[in-house]
């Protein structure tokens, strides 16, 4: 078993980056990744949700990740998202992010169809397989997944070694003492939903894994350290601050990762291009509410940073 402590802390989702013709493009993954660096996050969670995997090719992934890893590697906890919709891309995926030295990969479940769960033990099993020295976690979706982690399967689950714990994005907050109490003090889970970040870390979460913390580090480095001293009211007070922010990245016509990557070229000068189709990109509607958020932004640093 590895020295969990590697995991503790705020961990983004690395986002997708791409050129002006909507194919990755390394040179912005690489300034994303410094940025992250410069930030003073724990780790980077690639290849998730907010990196759009779903739409990306096998190779694509692999691409970000070795551009992720040739600025990253030795400088920050780095976890691969590698699930697909089939076992051997999925396999392929990992095996390719143990050779580039990940920390750890991670998979939801198979999508679409409704797997009973050894099916679902034996997808993830033979992931971890491809990858076995390389550190486990399961990503628990339901809402997207459509199919949600049990103490059942999350029990045949820790039978692997090399399983380390539960990136758990369930809204409720119980599921976190859950999967603790199941894994014991040698498993961790990561808070999913950023809303609930602070009650996630007092529910017993060890760190977070967030689609929002990229495009506000400093406010989520800042929520976790008033965790960590104690200061529960100002946390709360900061807490209230992030969610009216992720309320105006959601509220655009364009889909949140792109409202994101245009908060972060208005407040850190970062491009990172668009979103992928059928992600629903920004419209000259959208202005005044990605403006917004990113003075929210501005001004919640000056406050609380």
């Amino acid at each position: 078993m590895s020295d969990l402590t590697k995991y503790y802390g705020v961990i983004p989702a690395f986002y997708a980056c791409y050129d002006d013709e909507g194919n990755i493009s390394p040179e912005r993954v690489e300034a994303l990744t410094q940025f992250f660096i410069d930030k003073g996050v724990q780790g980077l969670y690639v290849n998730g949700s907010s990196g759009e995997c779903i739409y990306q090719s096998v190779a694509d992934r692999k691409l970000v990740l070795e551009h992720v890893m040739k600025v990253a590697k030795g400088k920050l906890t780095i976890i691969n998202h590698v699930a697909c919709n089939n076992t051997k891309d999925s396999m392929e995926l990992a095996k390719h992010a143990e050779e580039l030295g990940v920390d750890a990969i991670a998979a939801i479940p198979p999508i679409y169809f409704r797997l009973p769960e050894h099916a679902i033990a034996k997808y993830w099993n033979a992931i971890s397989s491809a990858a076995p020295n390389t550190d486990f976690i399961i990503y628990n979706i339901p809402q997207l997944a459509g199919v949600a982690l049990t103490p059942s399967l999350y029990r045949e689950m820790l039978k692997n070694d090399r399983v380390i714990g539960v990136k758990n994005s369930s809204m409720v907050v119980q599921d976190i003492e859950i999967f603790n109490t199941l894994g014991g003090p040698e498993r961790l889970v990561f808070n999913g939903p950023d809303e609930q970040f602070l009650g996630g870390r007092l529910m017993g979460a060890a760190g977070g894994i967030g689609g929002t913390y990229g495009a506000m580090p400093d406010l989520f480095l800042k929520l976790n350290d008033l965790i960590a001293k104690g200061d529960l009211e100002t946390a709360r007070e900061l807490q209230y601050t992030i969610n009216k922010i992720i309320g105006h990245l959601v509220s655009c016509h364009g889909n949140m990762y792109g409202v994101i990557k245009a908060v972060l070229k208005i407040n850190e000068n970062l491009d990172l291009g668009s979103v992928r189709s059928p992600l629903a990109p920004l419209v000259k509607e959208d202005e005044p509410l990605v403006e917004e958020a990113a003075r929210i932004i501005r001004e919640a640093k000056e406050r609380f940073c």
